[in-house]
């Protein structure tokens, strides 16, 4: 299990800003980590862009779970995590991140400038190394308080969150949160997503043609 980011955002108008964020891309391979980030980084704005206020949502897409939260007031998190990772230990994490975010930055700081360079808060790295084994985690936060009111959402696919008539190879590709690499990056992995698709559905049809093939010789080889 593991948590790849921690992000603070302020969902603006027309689209959400990054006002703070912390990564774990070592399992990634120093040339992916860039747009990965970046990725992750579009992914969290794209999720609270079109989710109400206030609102909880959990997205999977390509074996990772983006977890969201928008508070009221606005102020938004994003954790990116595995699979495996427990969604409610995610959000309680969003909760405690988003408390002390807004404790210890003046509201002026990110309702008003909203630019991140003027920002002086550093506990992410805190909540991201404290946060990798969930077990520890969950029972910090157990005898505390419970999530709120807000029911989460869930989403097999990132296109679930996207307008009707929308899709995301256009957003990708007009996006300006994602260098040139980045959008090659998109494009070979969505290739590369296909092909494998493509290859497992094609073995699985041998496989099962292949069977019933076997098995009716059989029964004529039986019969004689």
């Amino acid at each position: 299990m593991k948590v790849f980011a921690i992000a603070v955002f302020y969902k603006s108008e027309p689209n959400a800003i990054l006002l703070n964020g912390s990564f774990d891309l070592q399992s990634f391979s120093f040339f992916q980590r860039n747009s990965v980030r970046q990725f992750m980084v579009f992914t969290g704005k794209l999720i609270i862009d079109r989710s109400p206020i206030p609102n909880r949502t959990t997205v999977k897409e390509q074996g990772y779970l983006c977890h969201v939260y928008i508070r009221a007031d606005c102020l938004s998190g994003l954790v990116v995590t595995d699979e495996e990772y427990p969604s409610r230990v995610a959000h309680n994490l969003l909760s405690k991140v988003l408390e002390d975010f807004s404790a210890k930055v003046p509201p002026a700081v990110w309702k008003v400038d909203r630019e991140p360079e003027h920002i002086d808060y550093n506990g992410l790295d805190s909540f991201l190394a404290r946060y990798q084994d969930p077990r520890t985690a969950d029972a910090m936060t157990r005898v505390q308080e419970e999530l709120d009111e807000t029911k989460i959402i869930l989403h097999n696919t990132i296109q679930a969150v996207l307008e009707r008539g929308e899709k995301l190879d256009d957003l990708v590709e007009r996006s300006e949160g994602l260098n040139v690499q980045s959008k090659m990056f998109y494009k070979q992995a969505r290739k590369m997503n296909r092909c494998c698709t493509w290859f497992y559905n094609t073995l699985t049809i041998n496989w099962v043609w292949n069977g019933i093939v076997k098995n009716a010789i059989w029964q004529l080889l039986m019969r004689h």
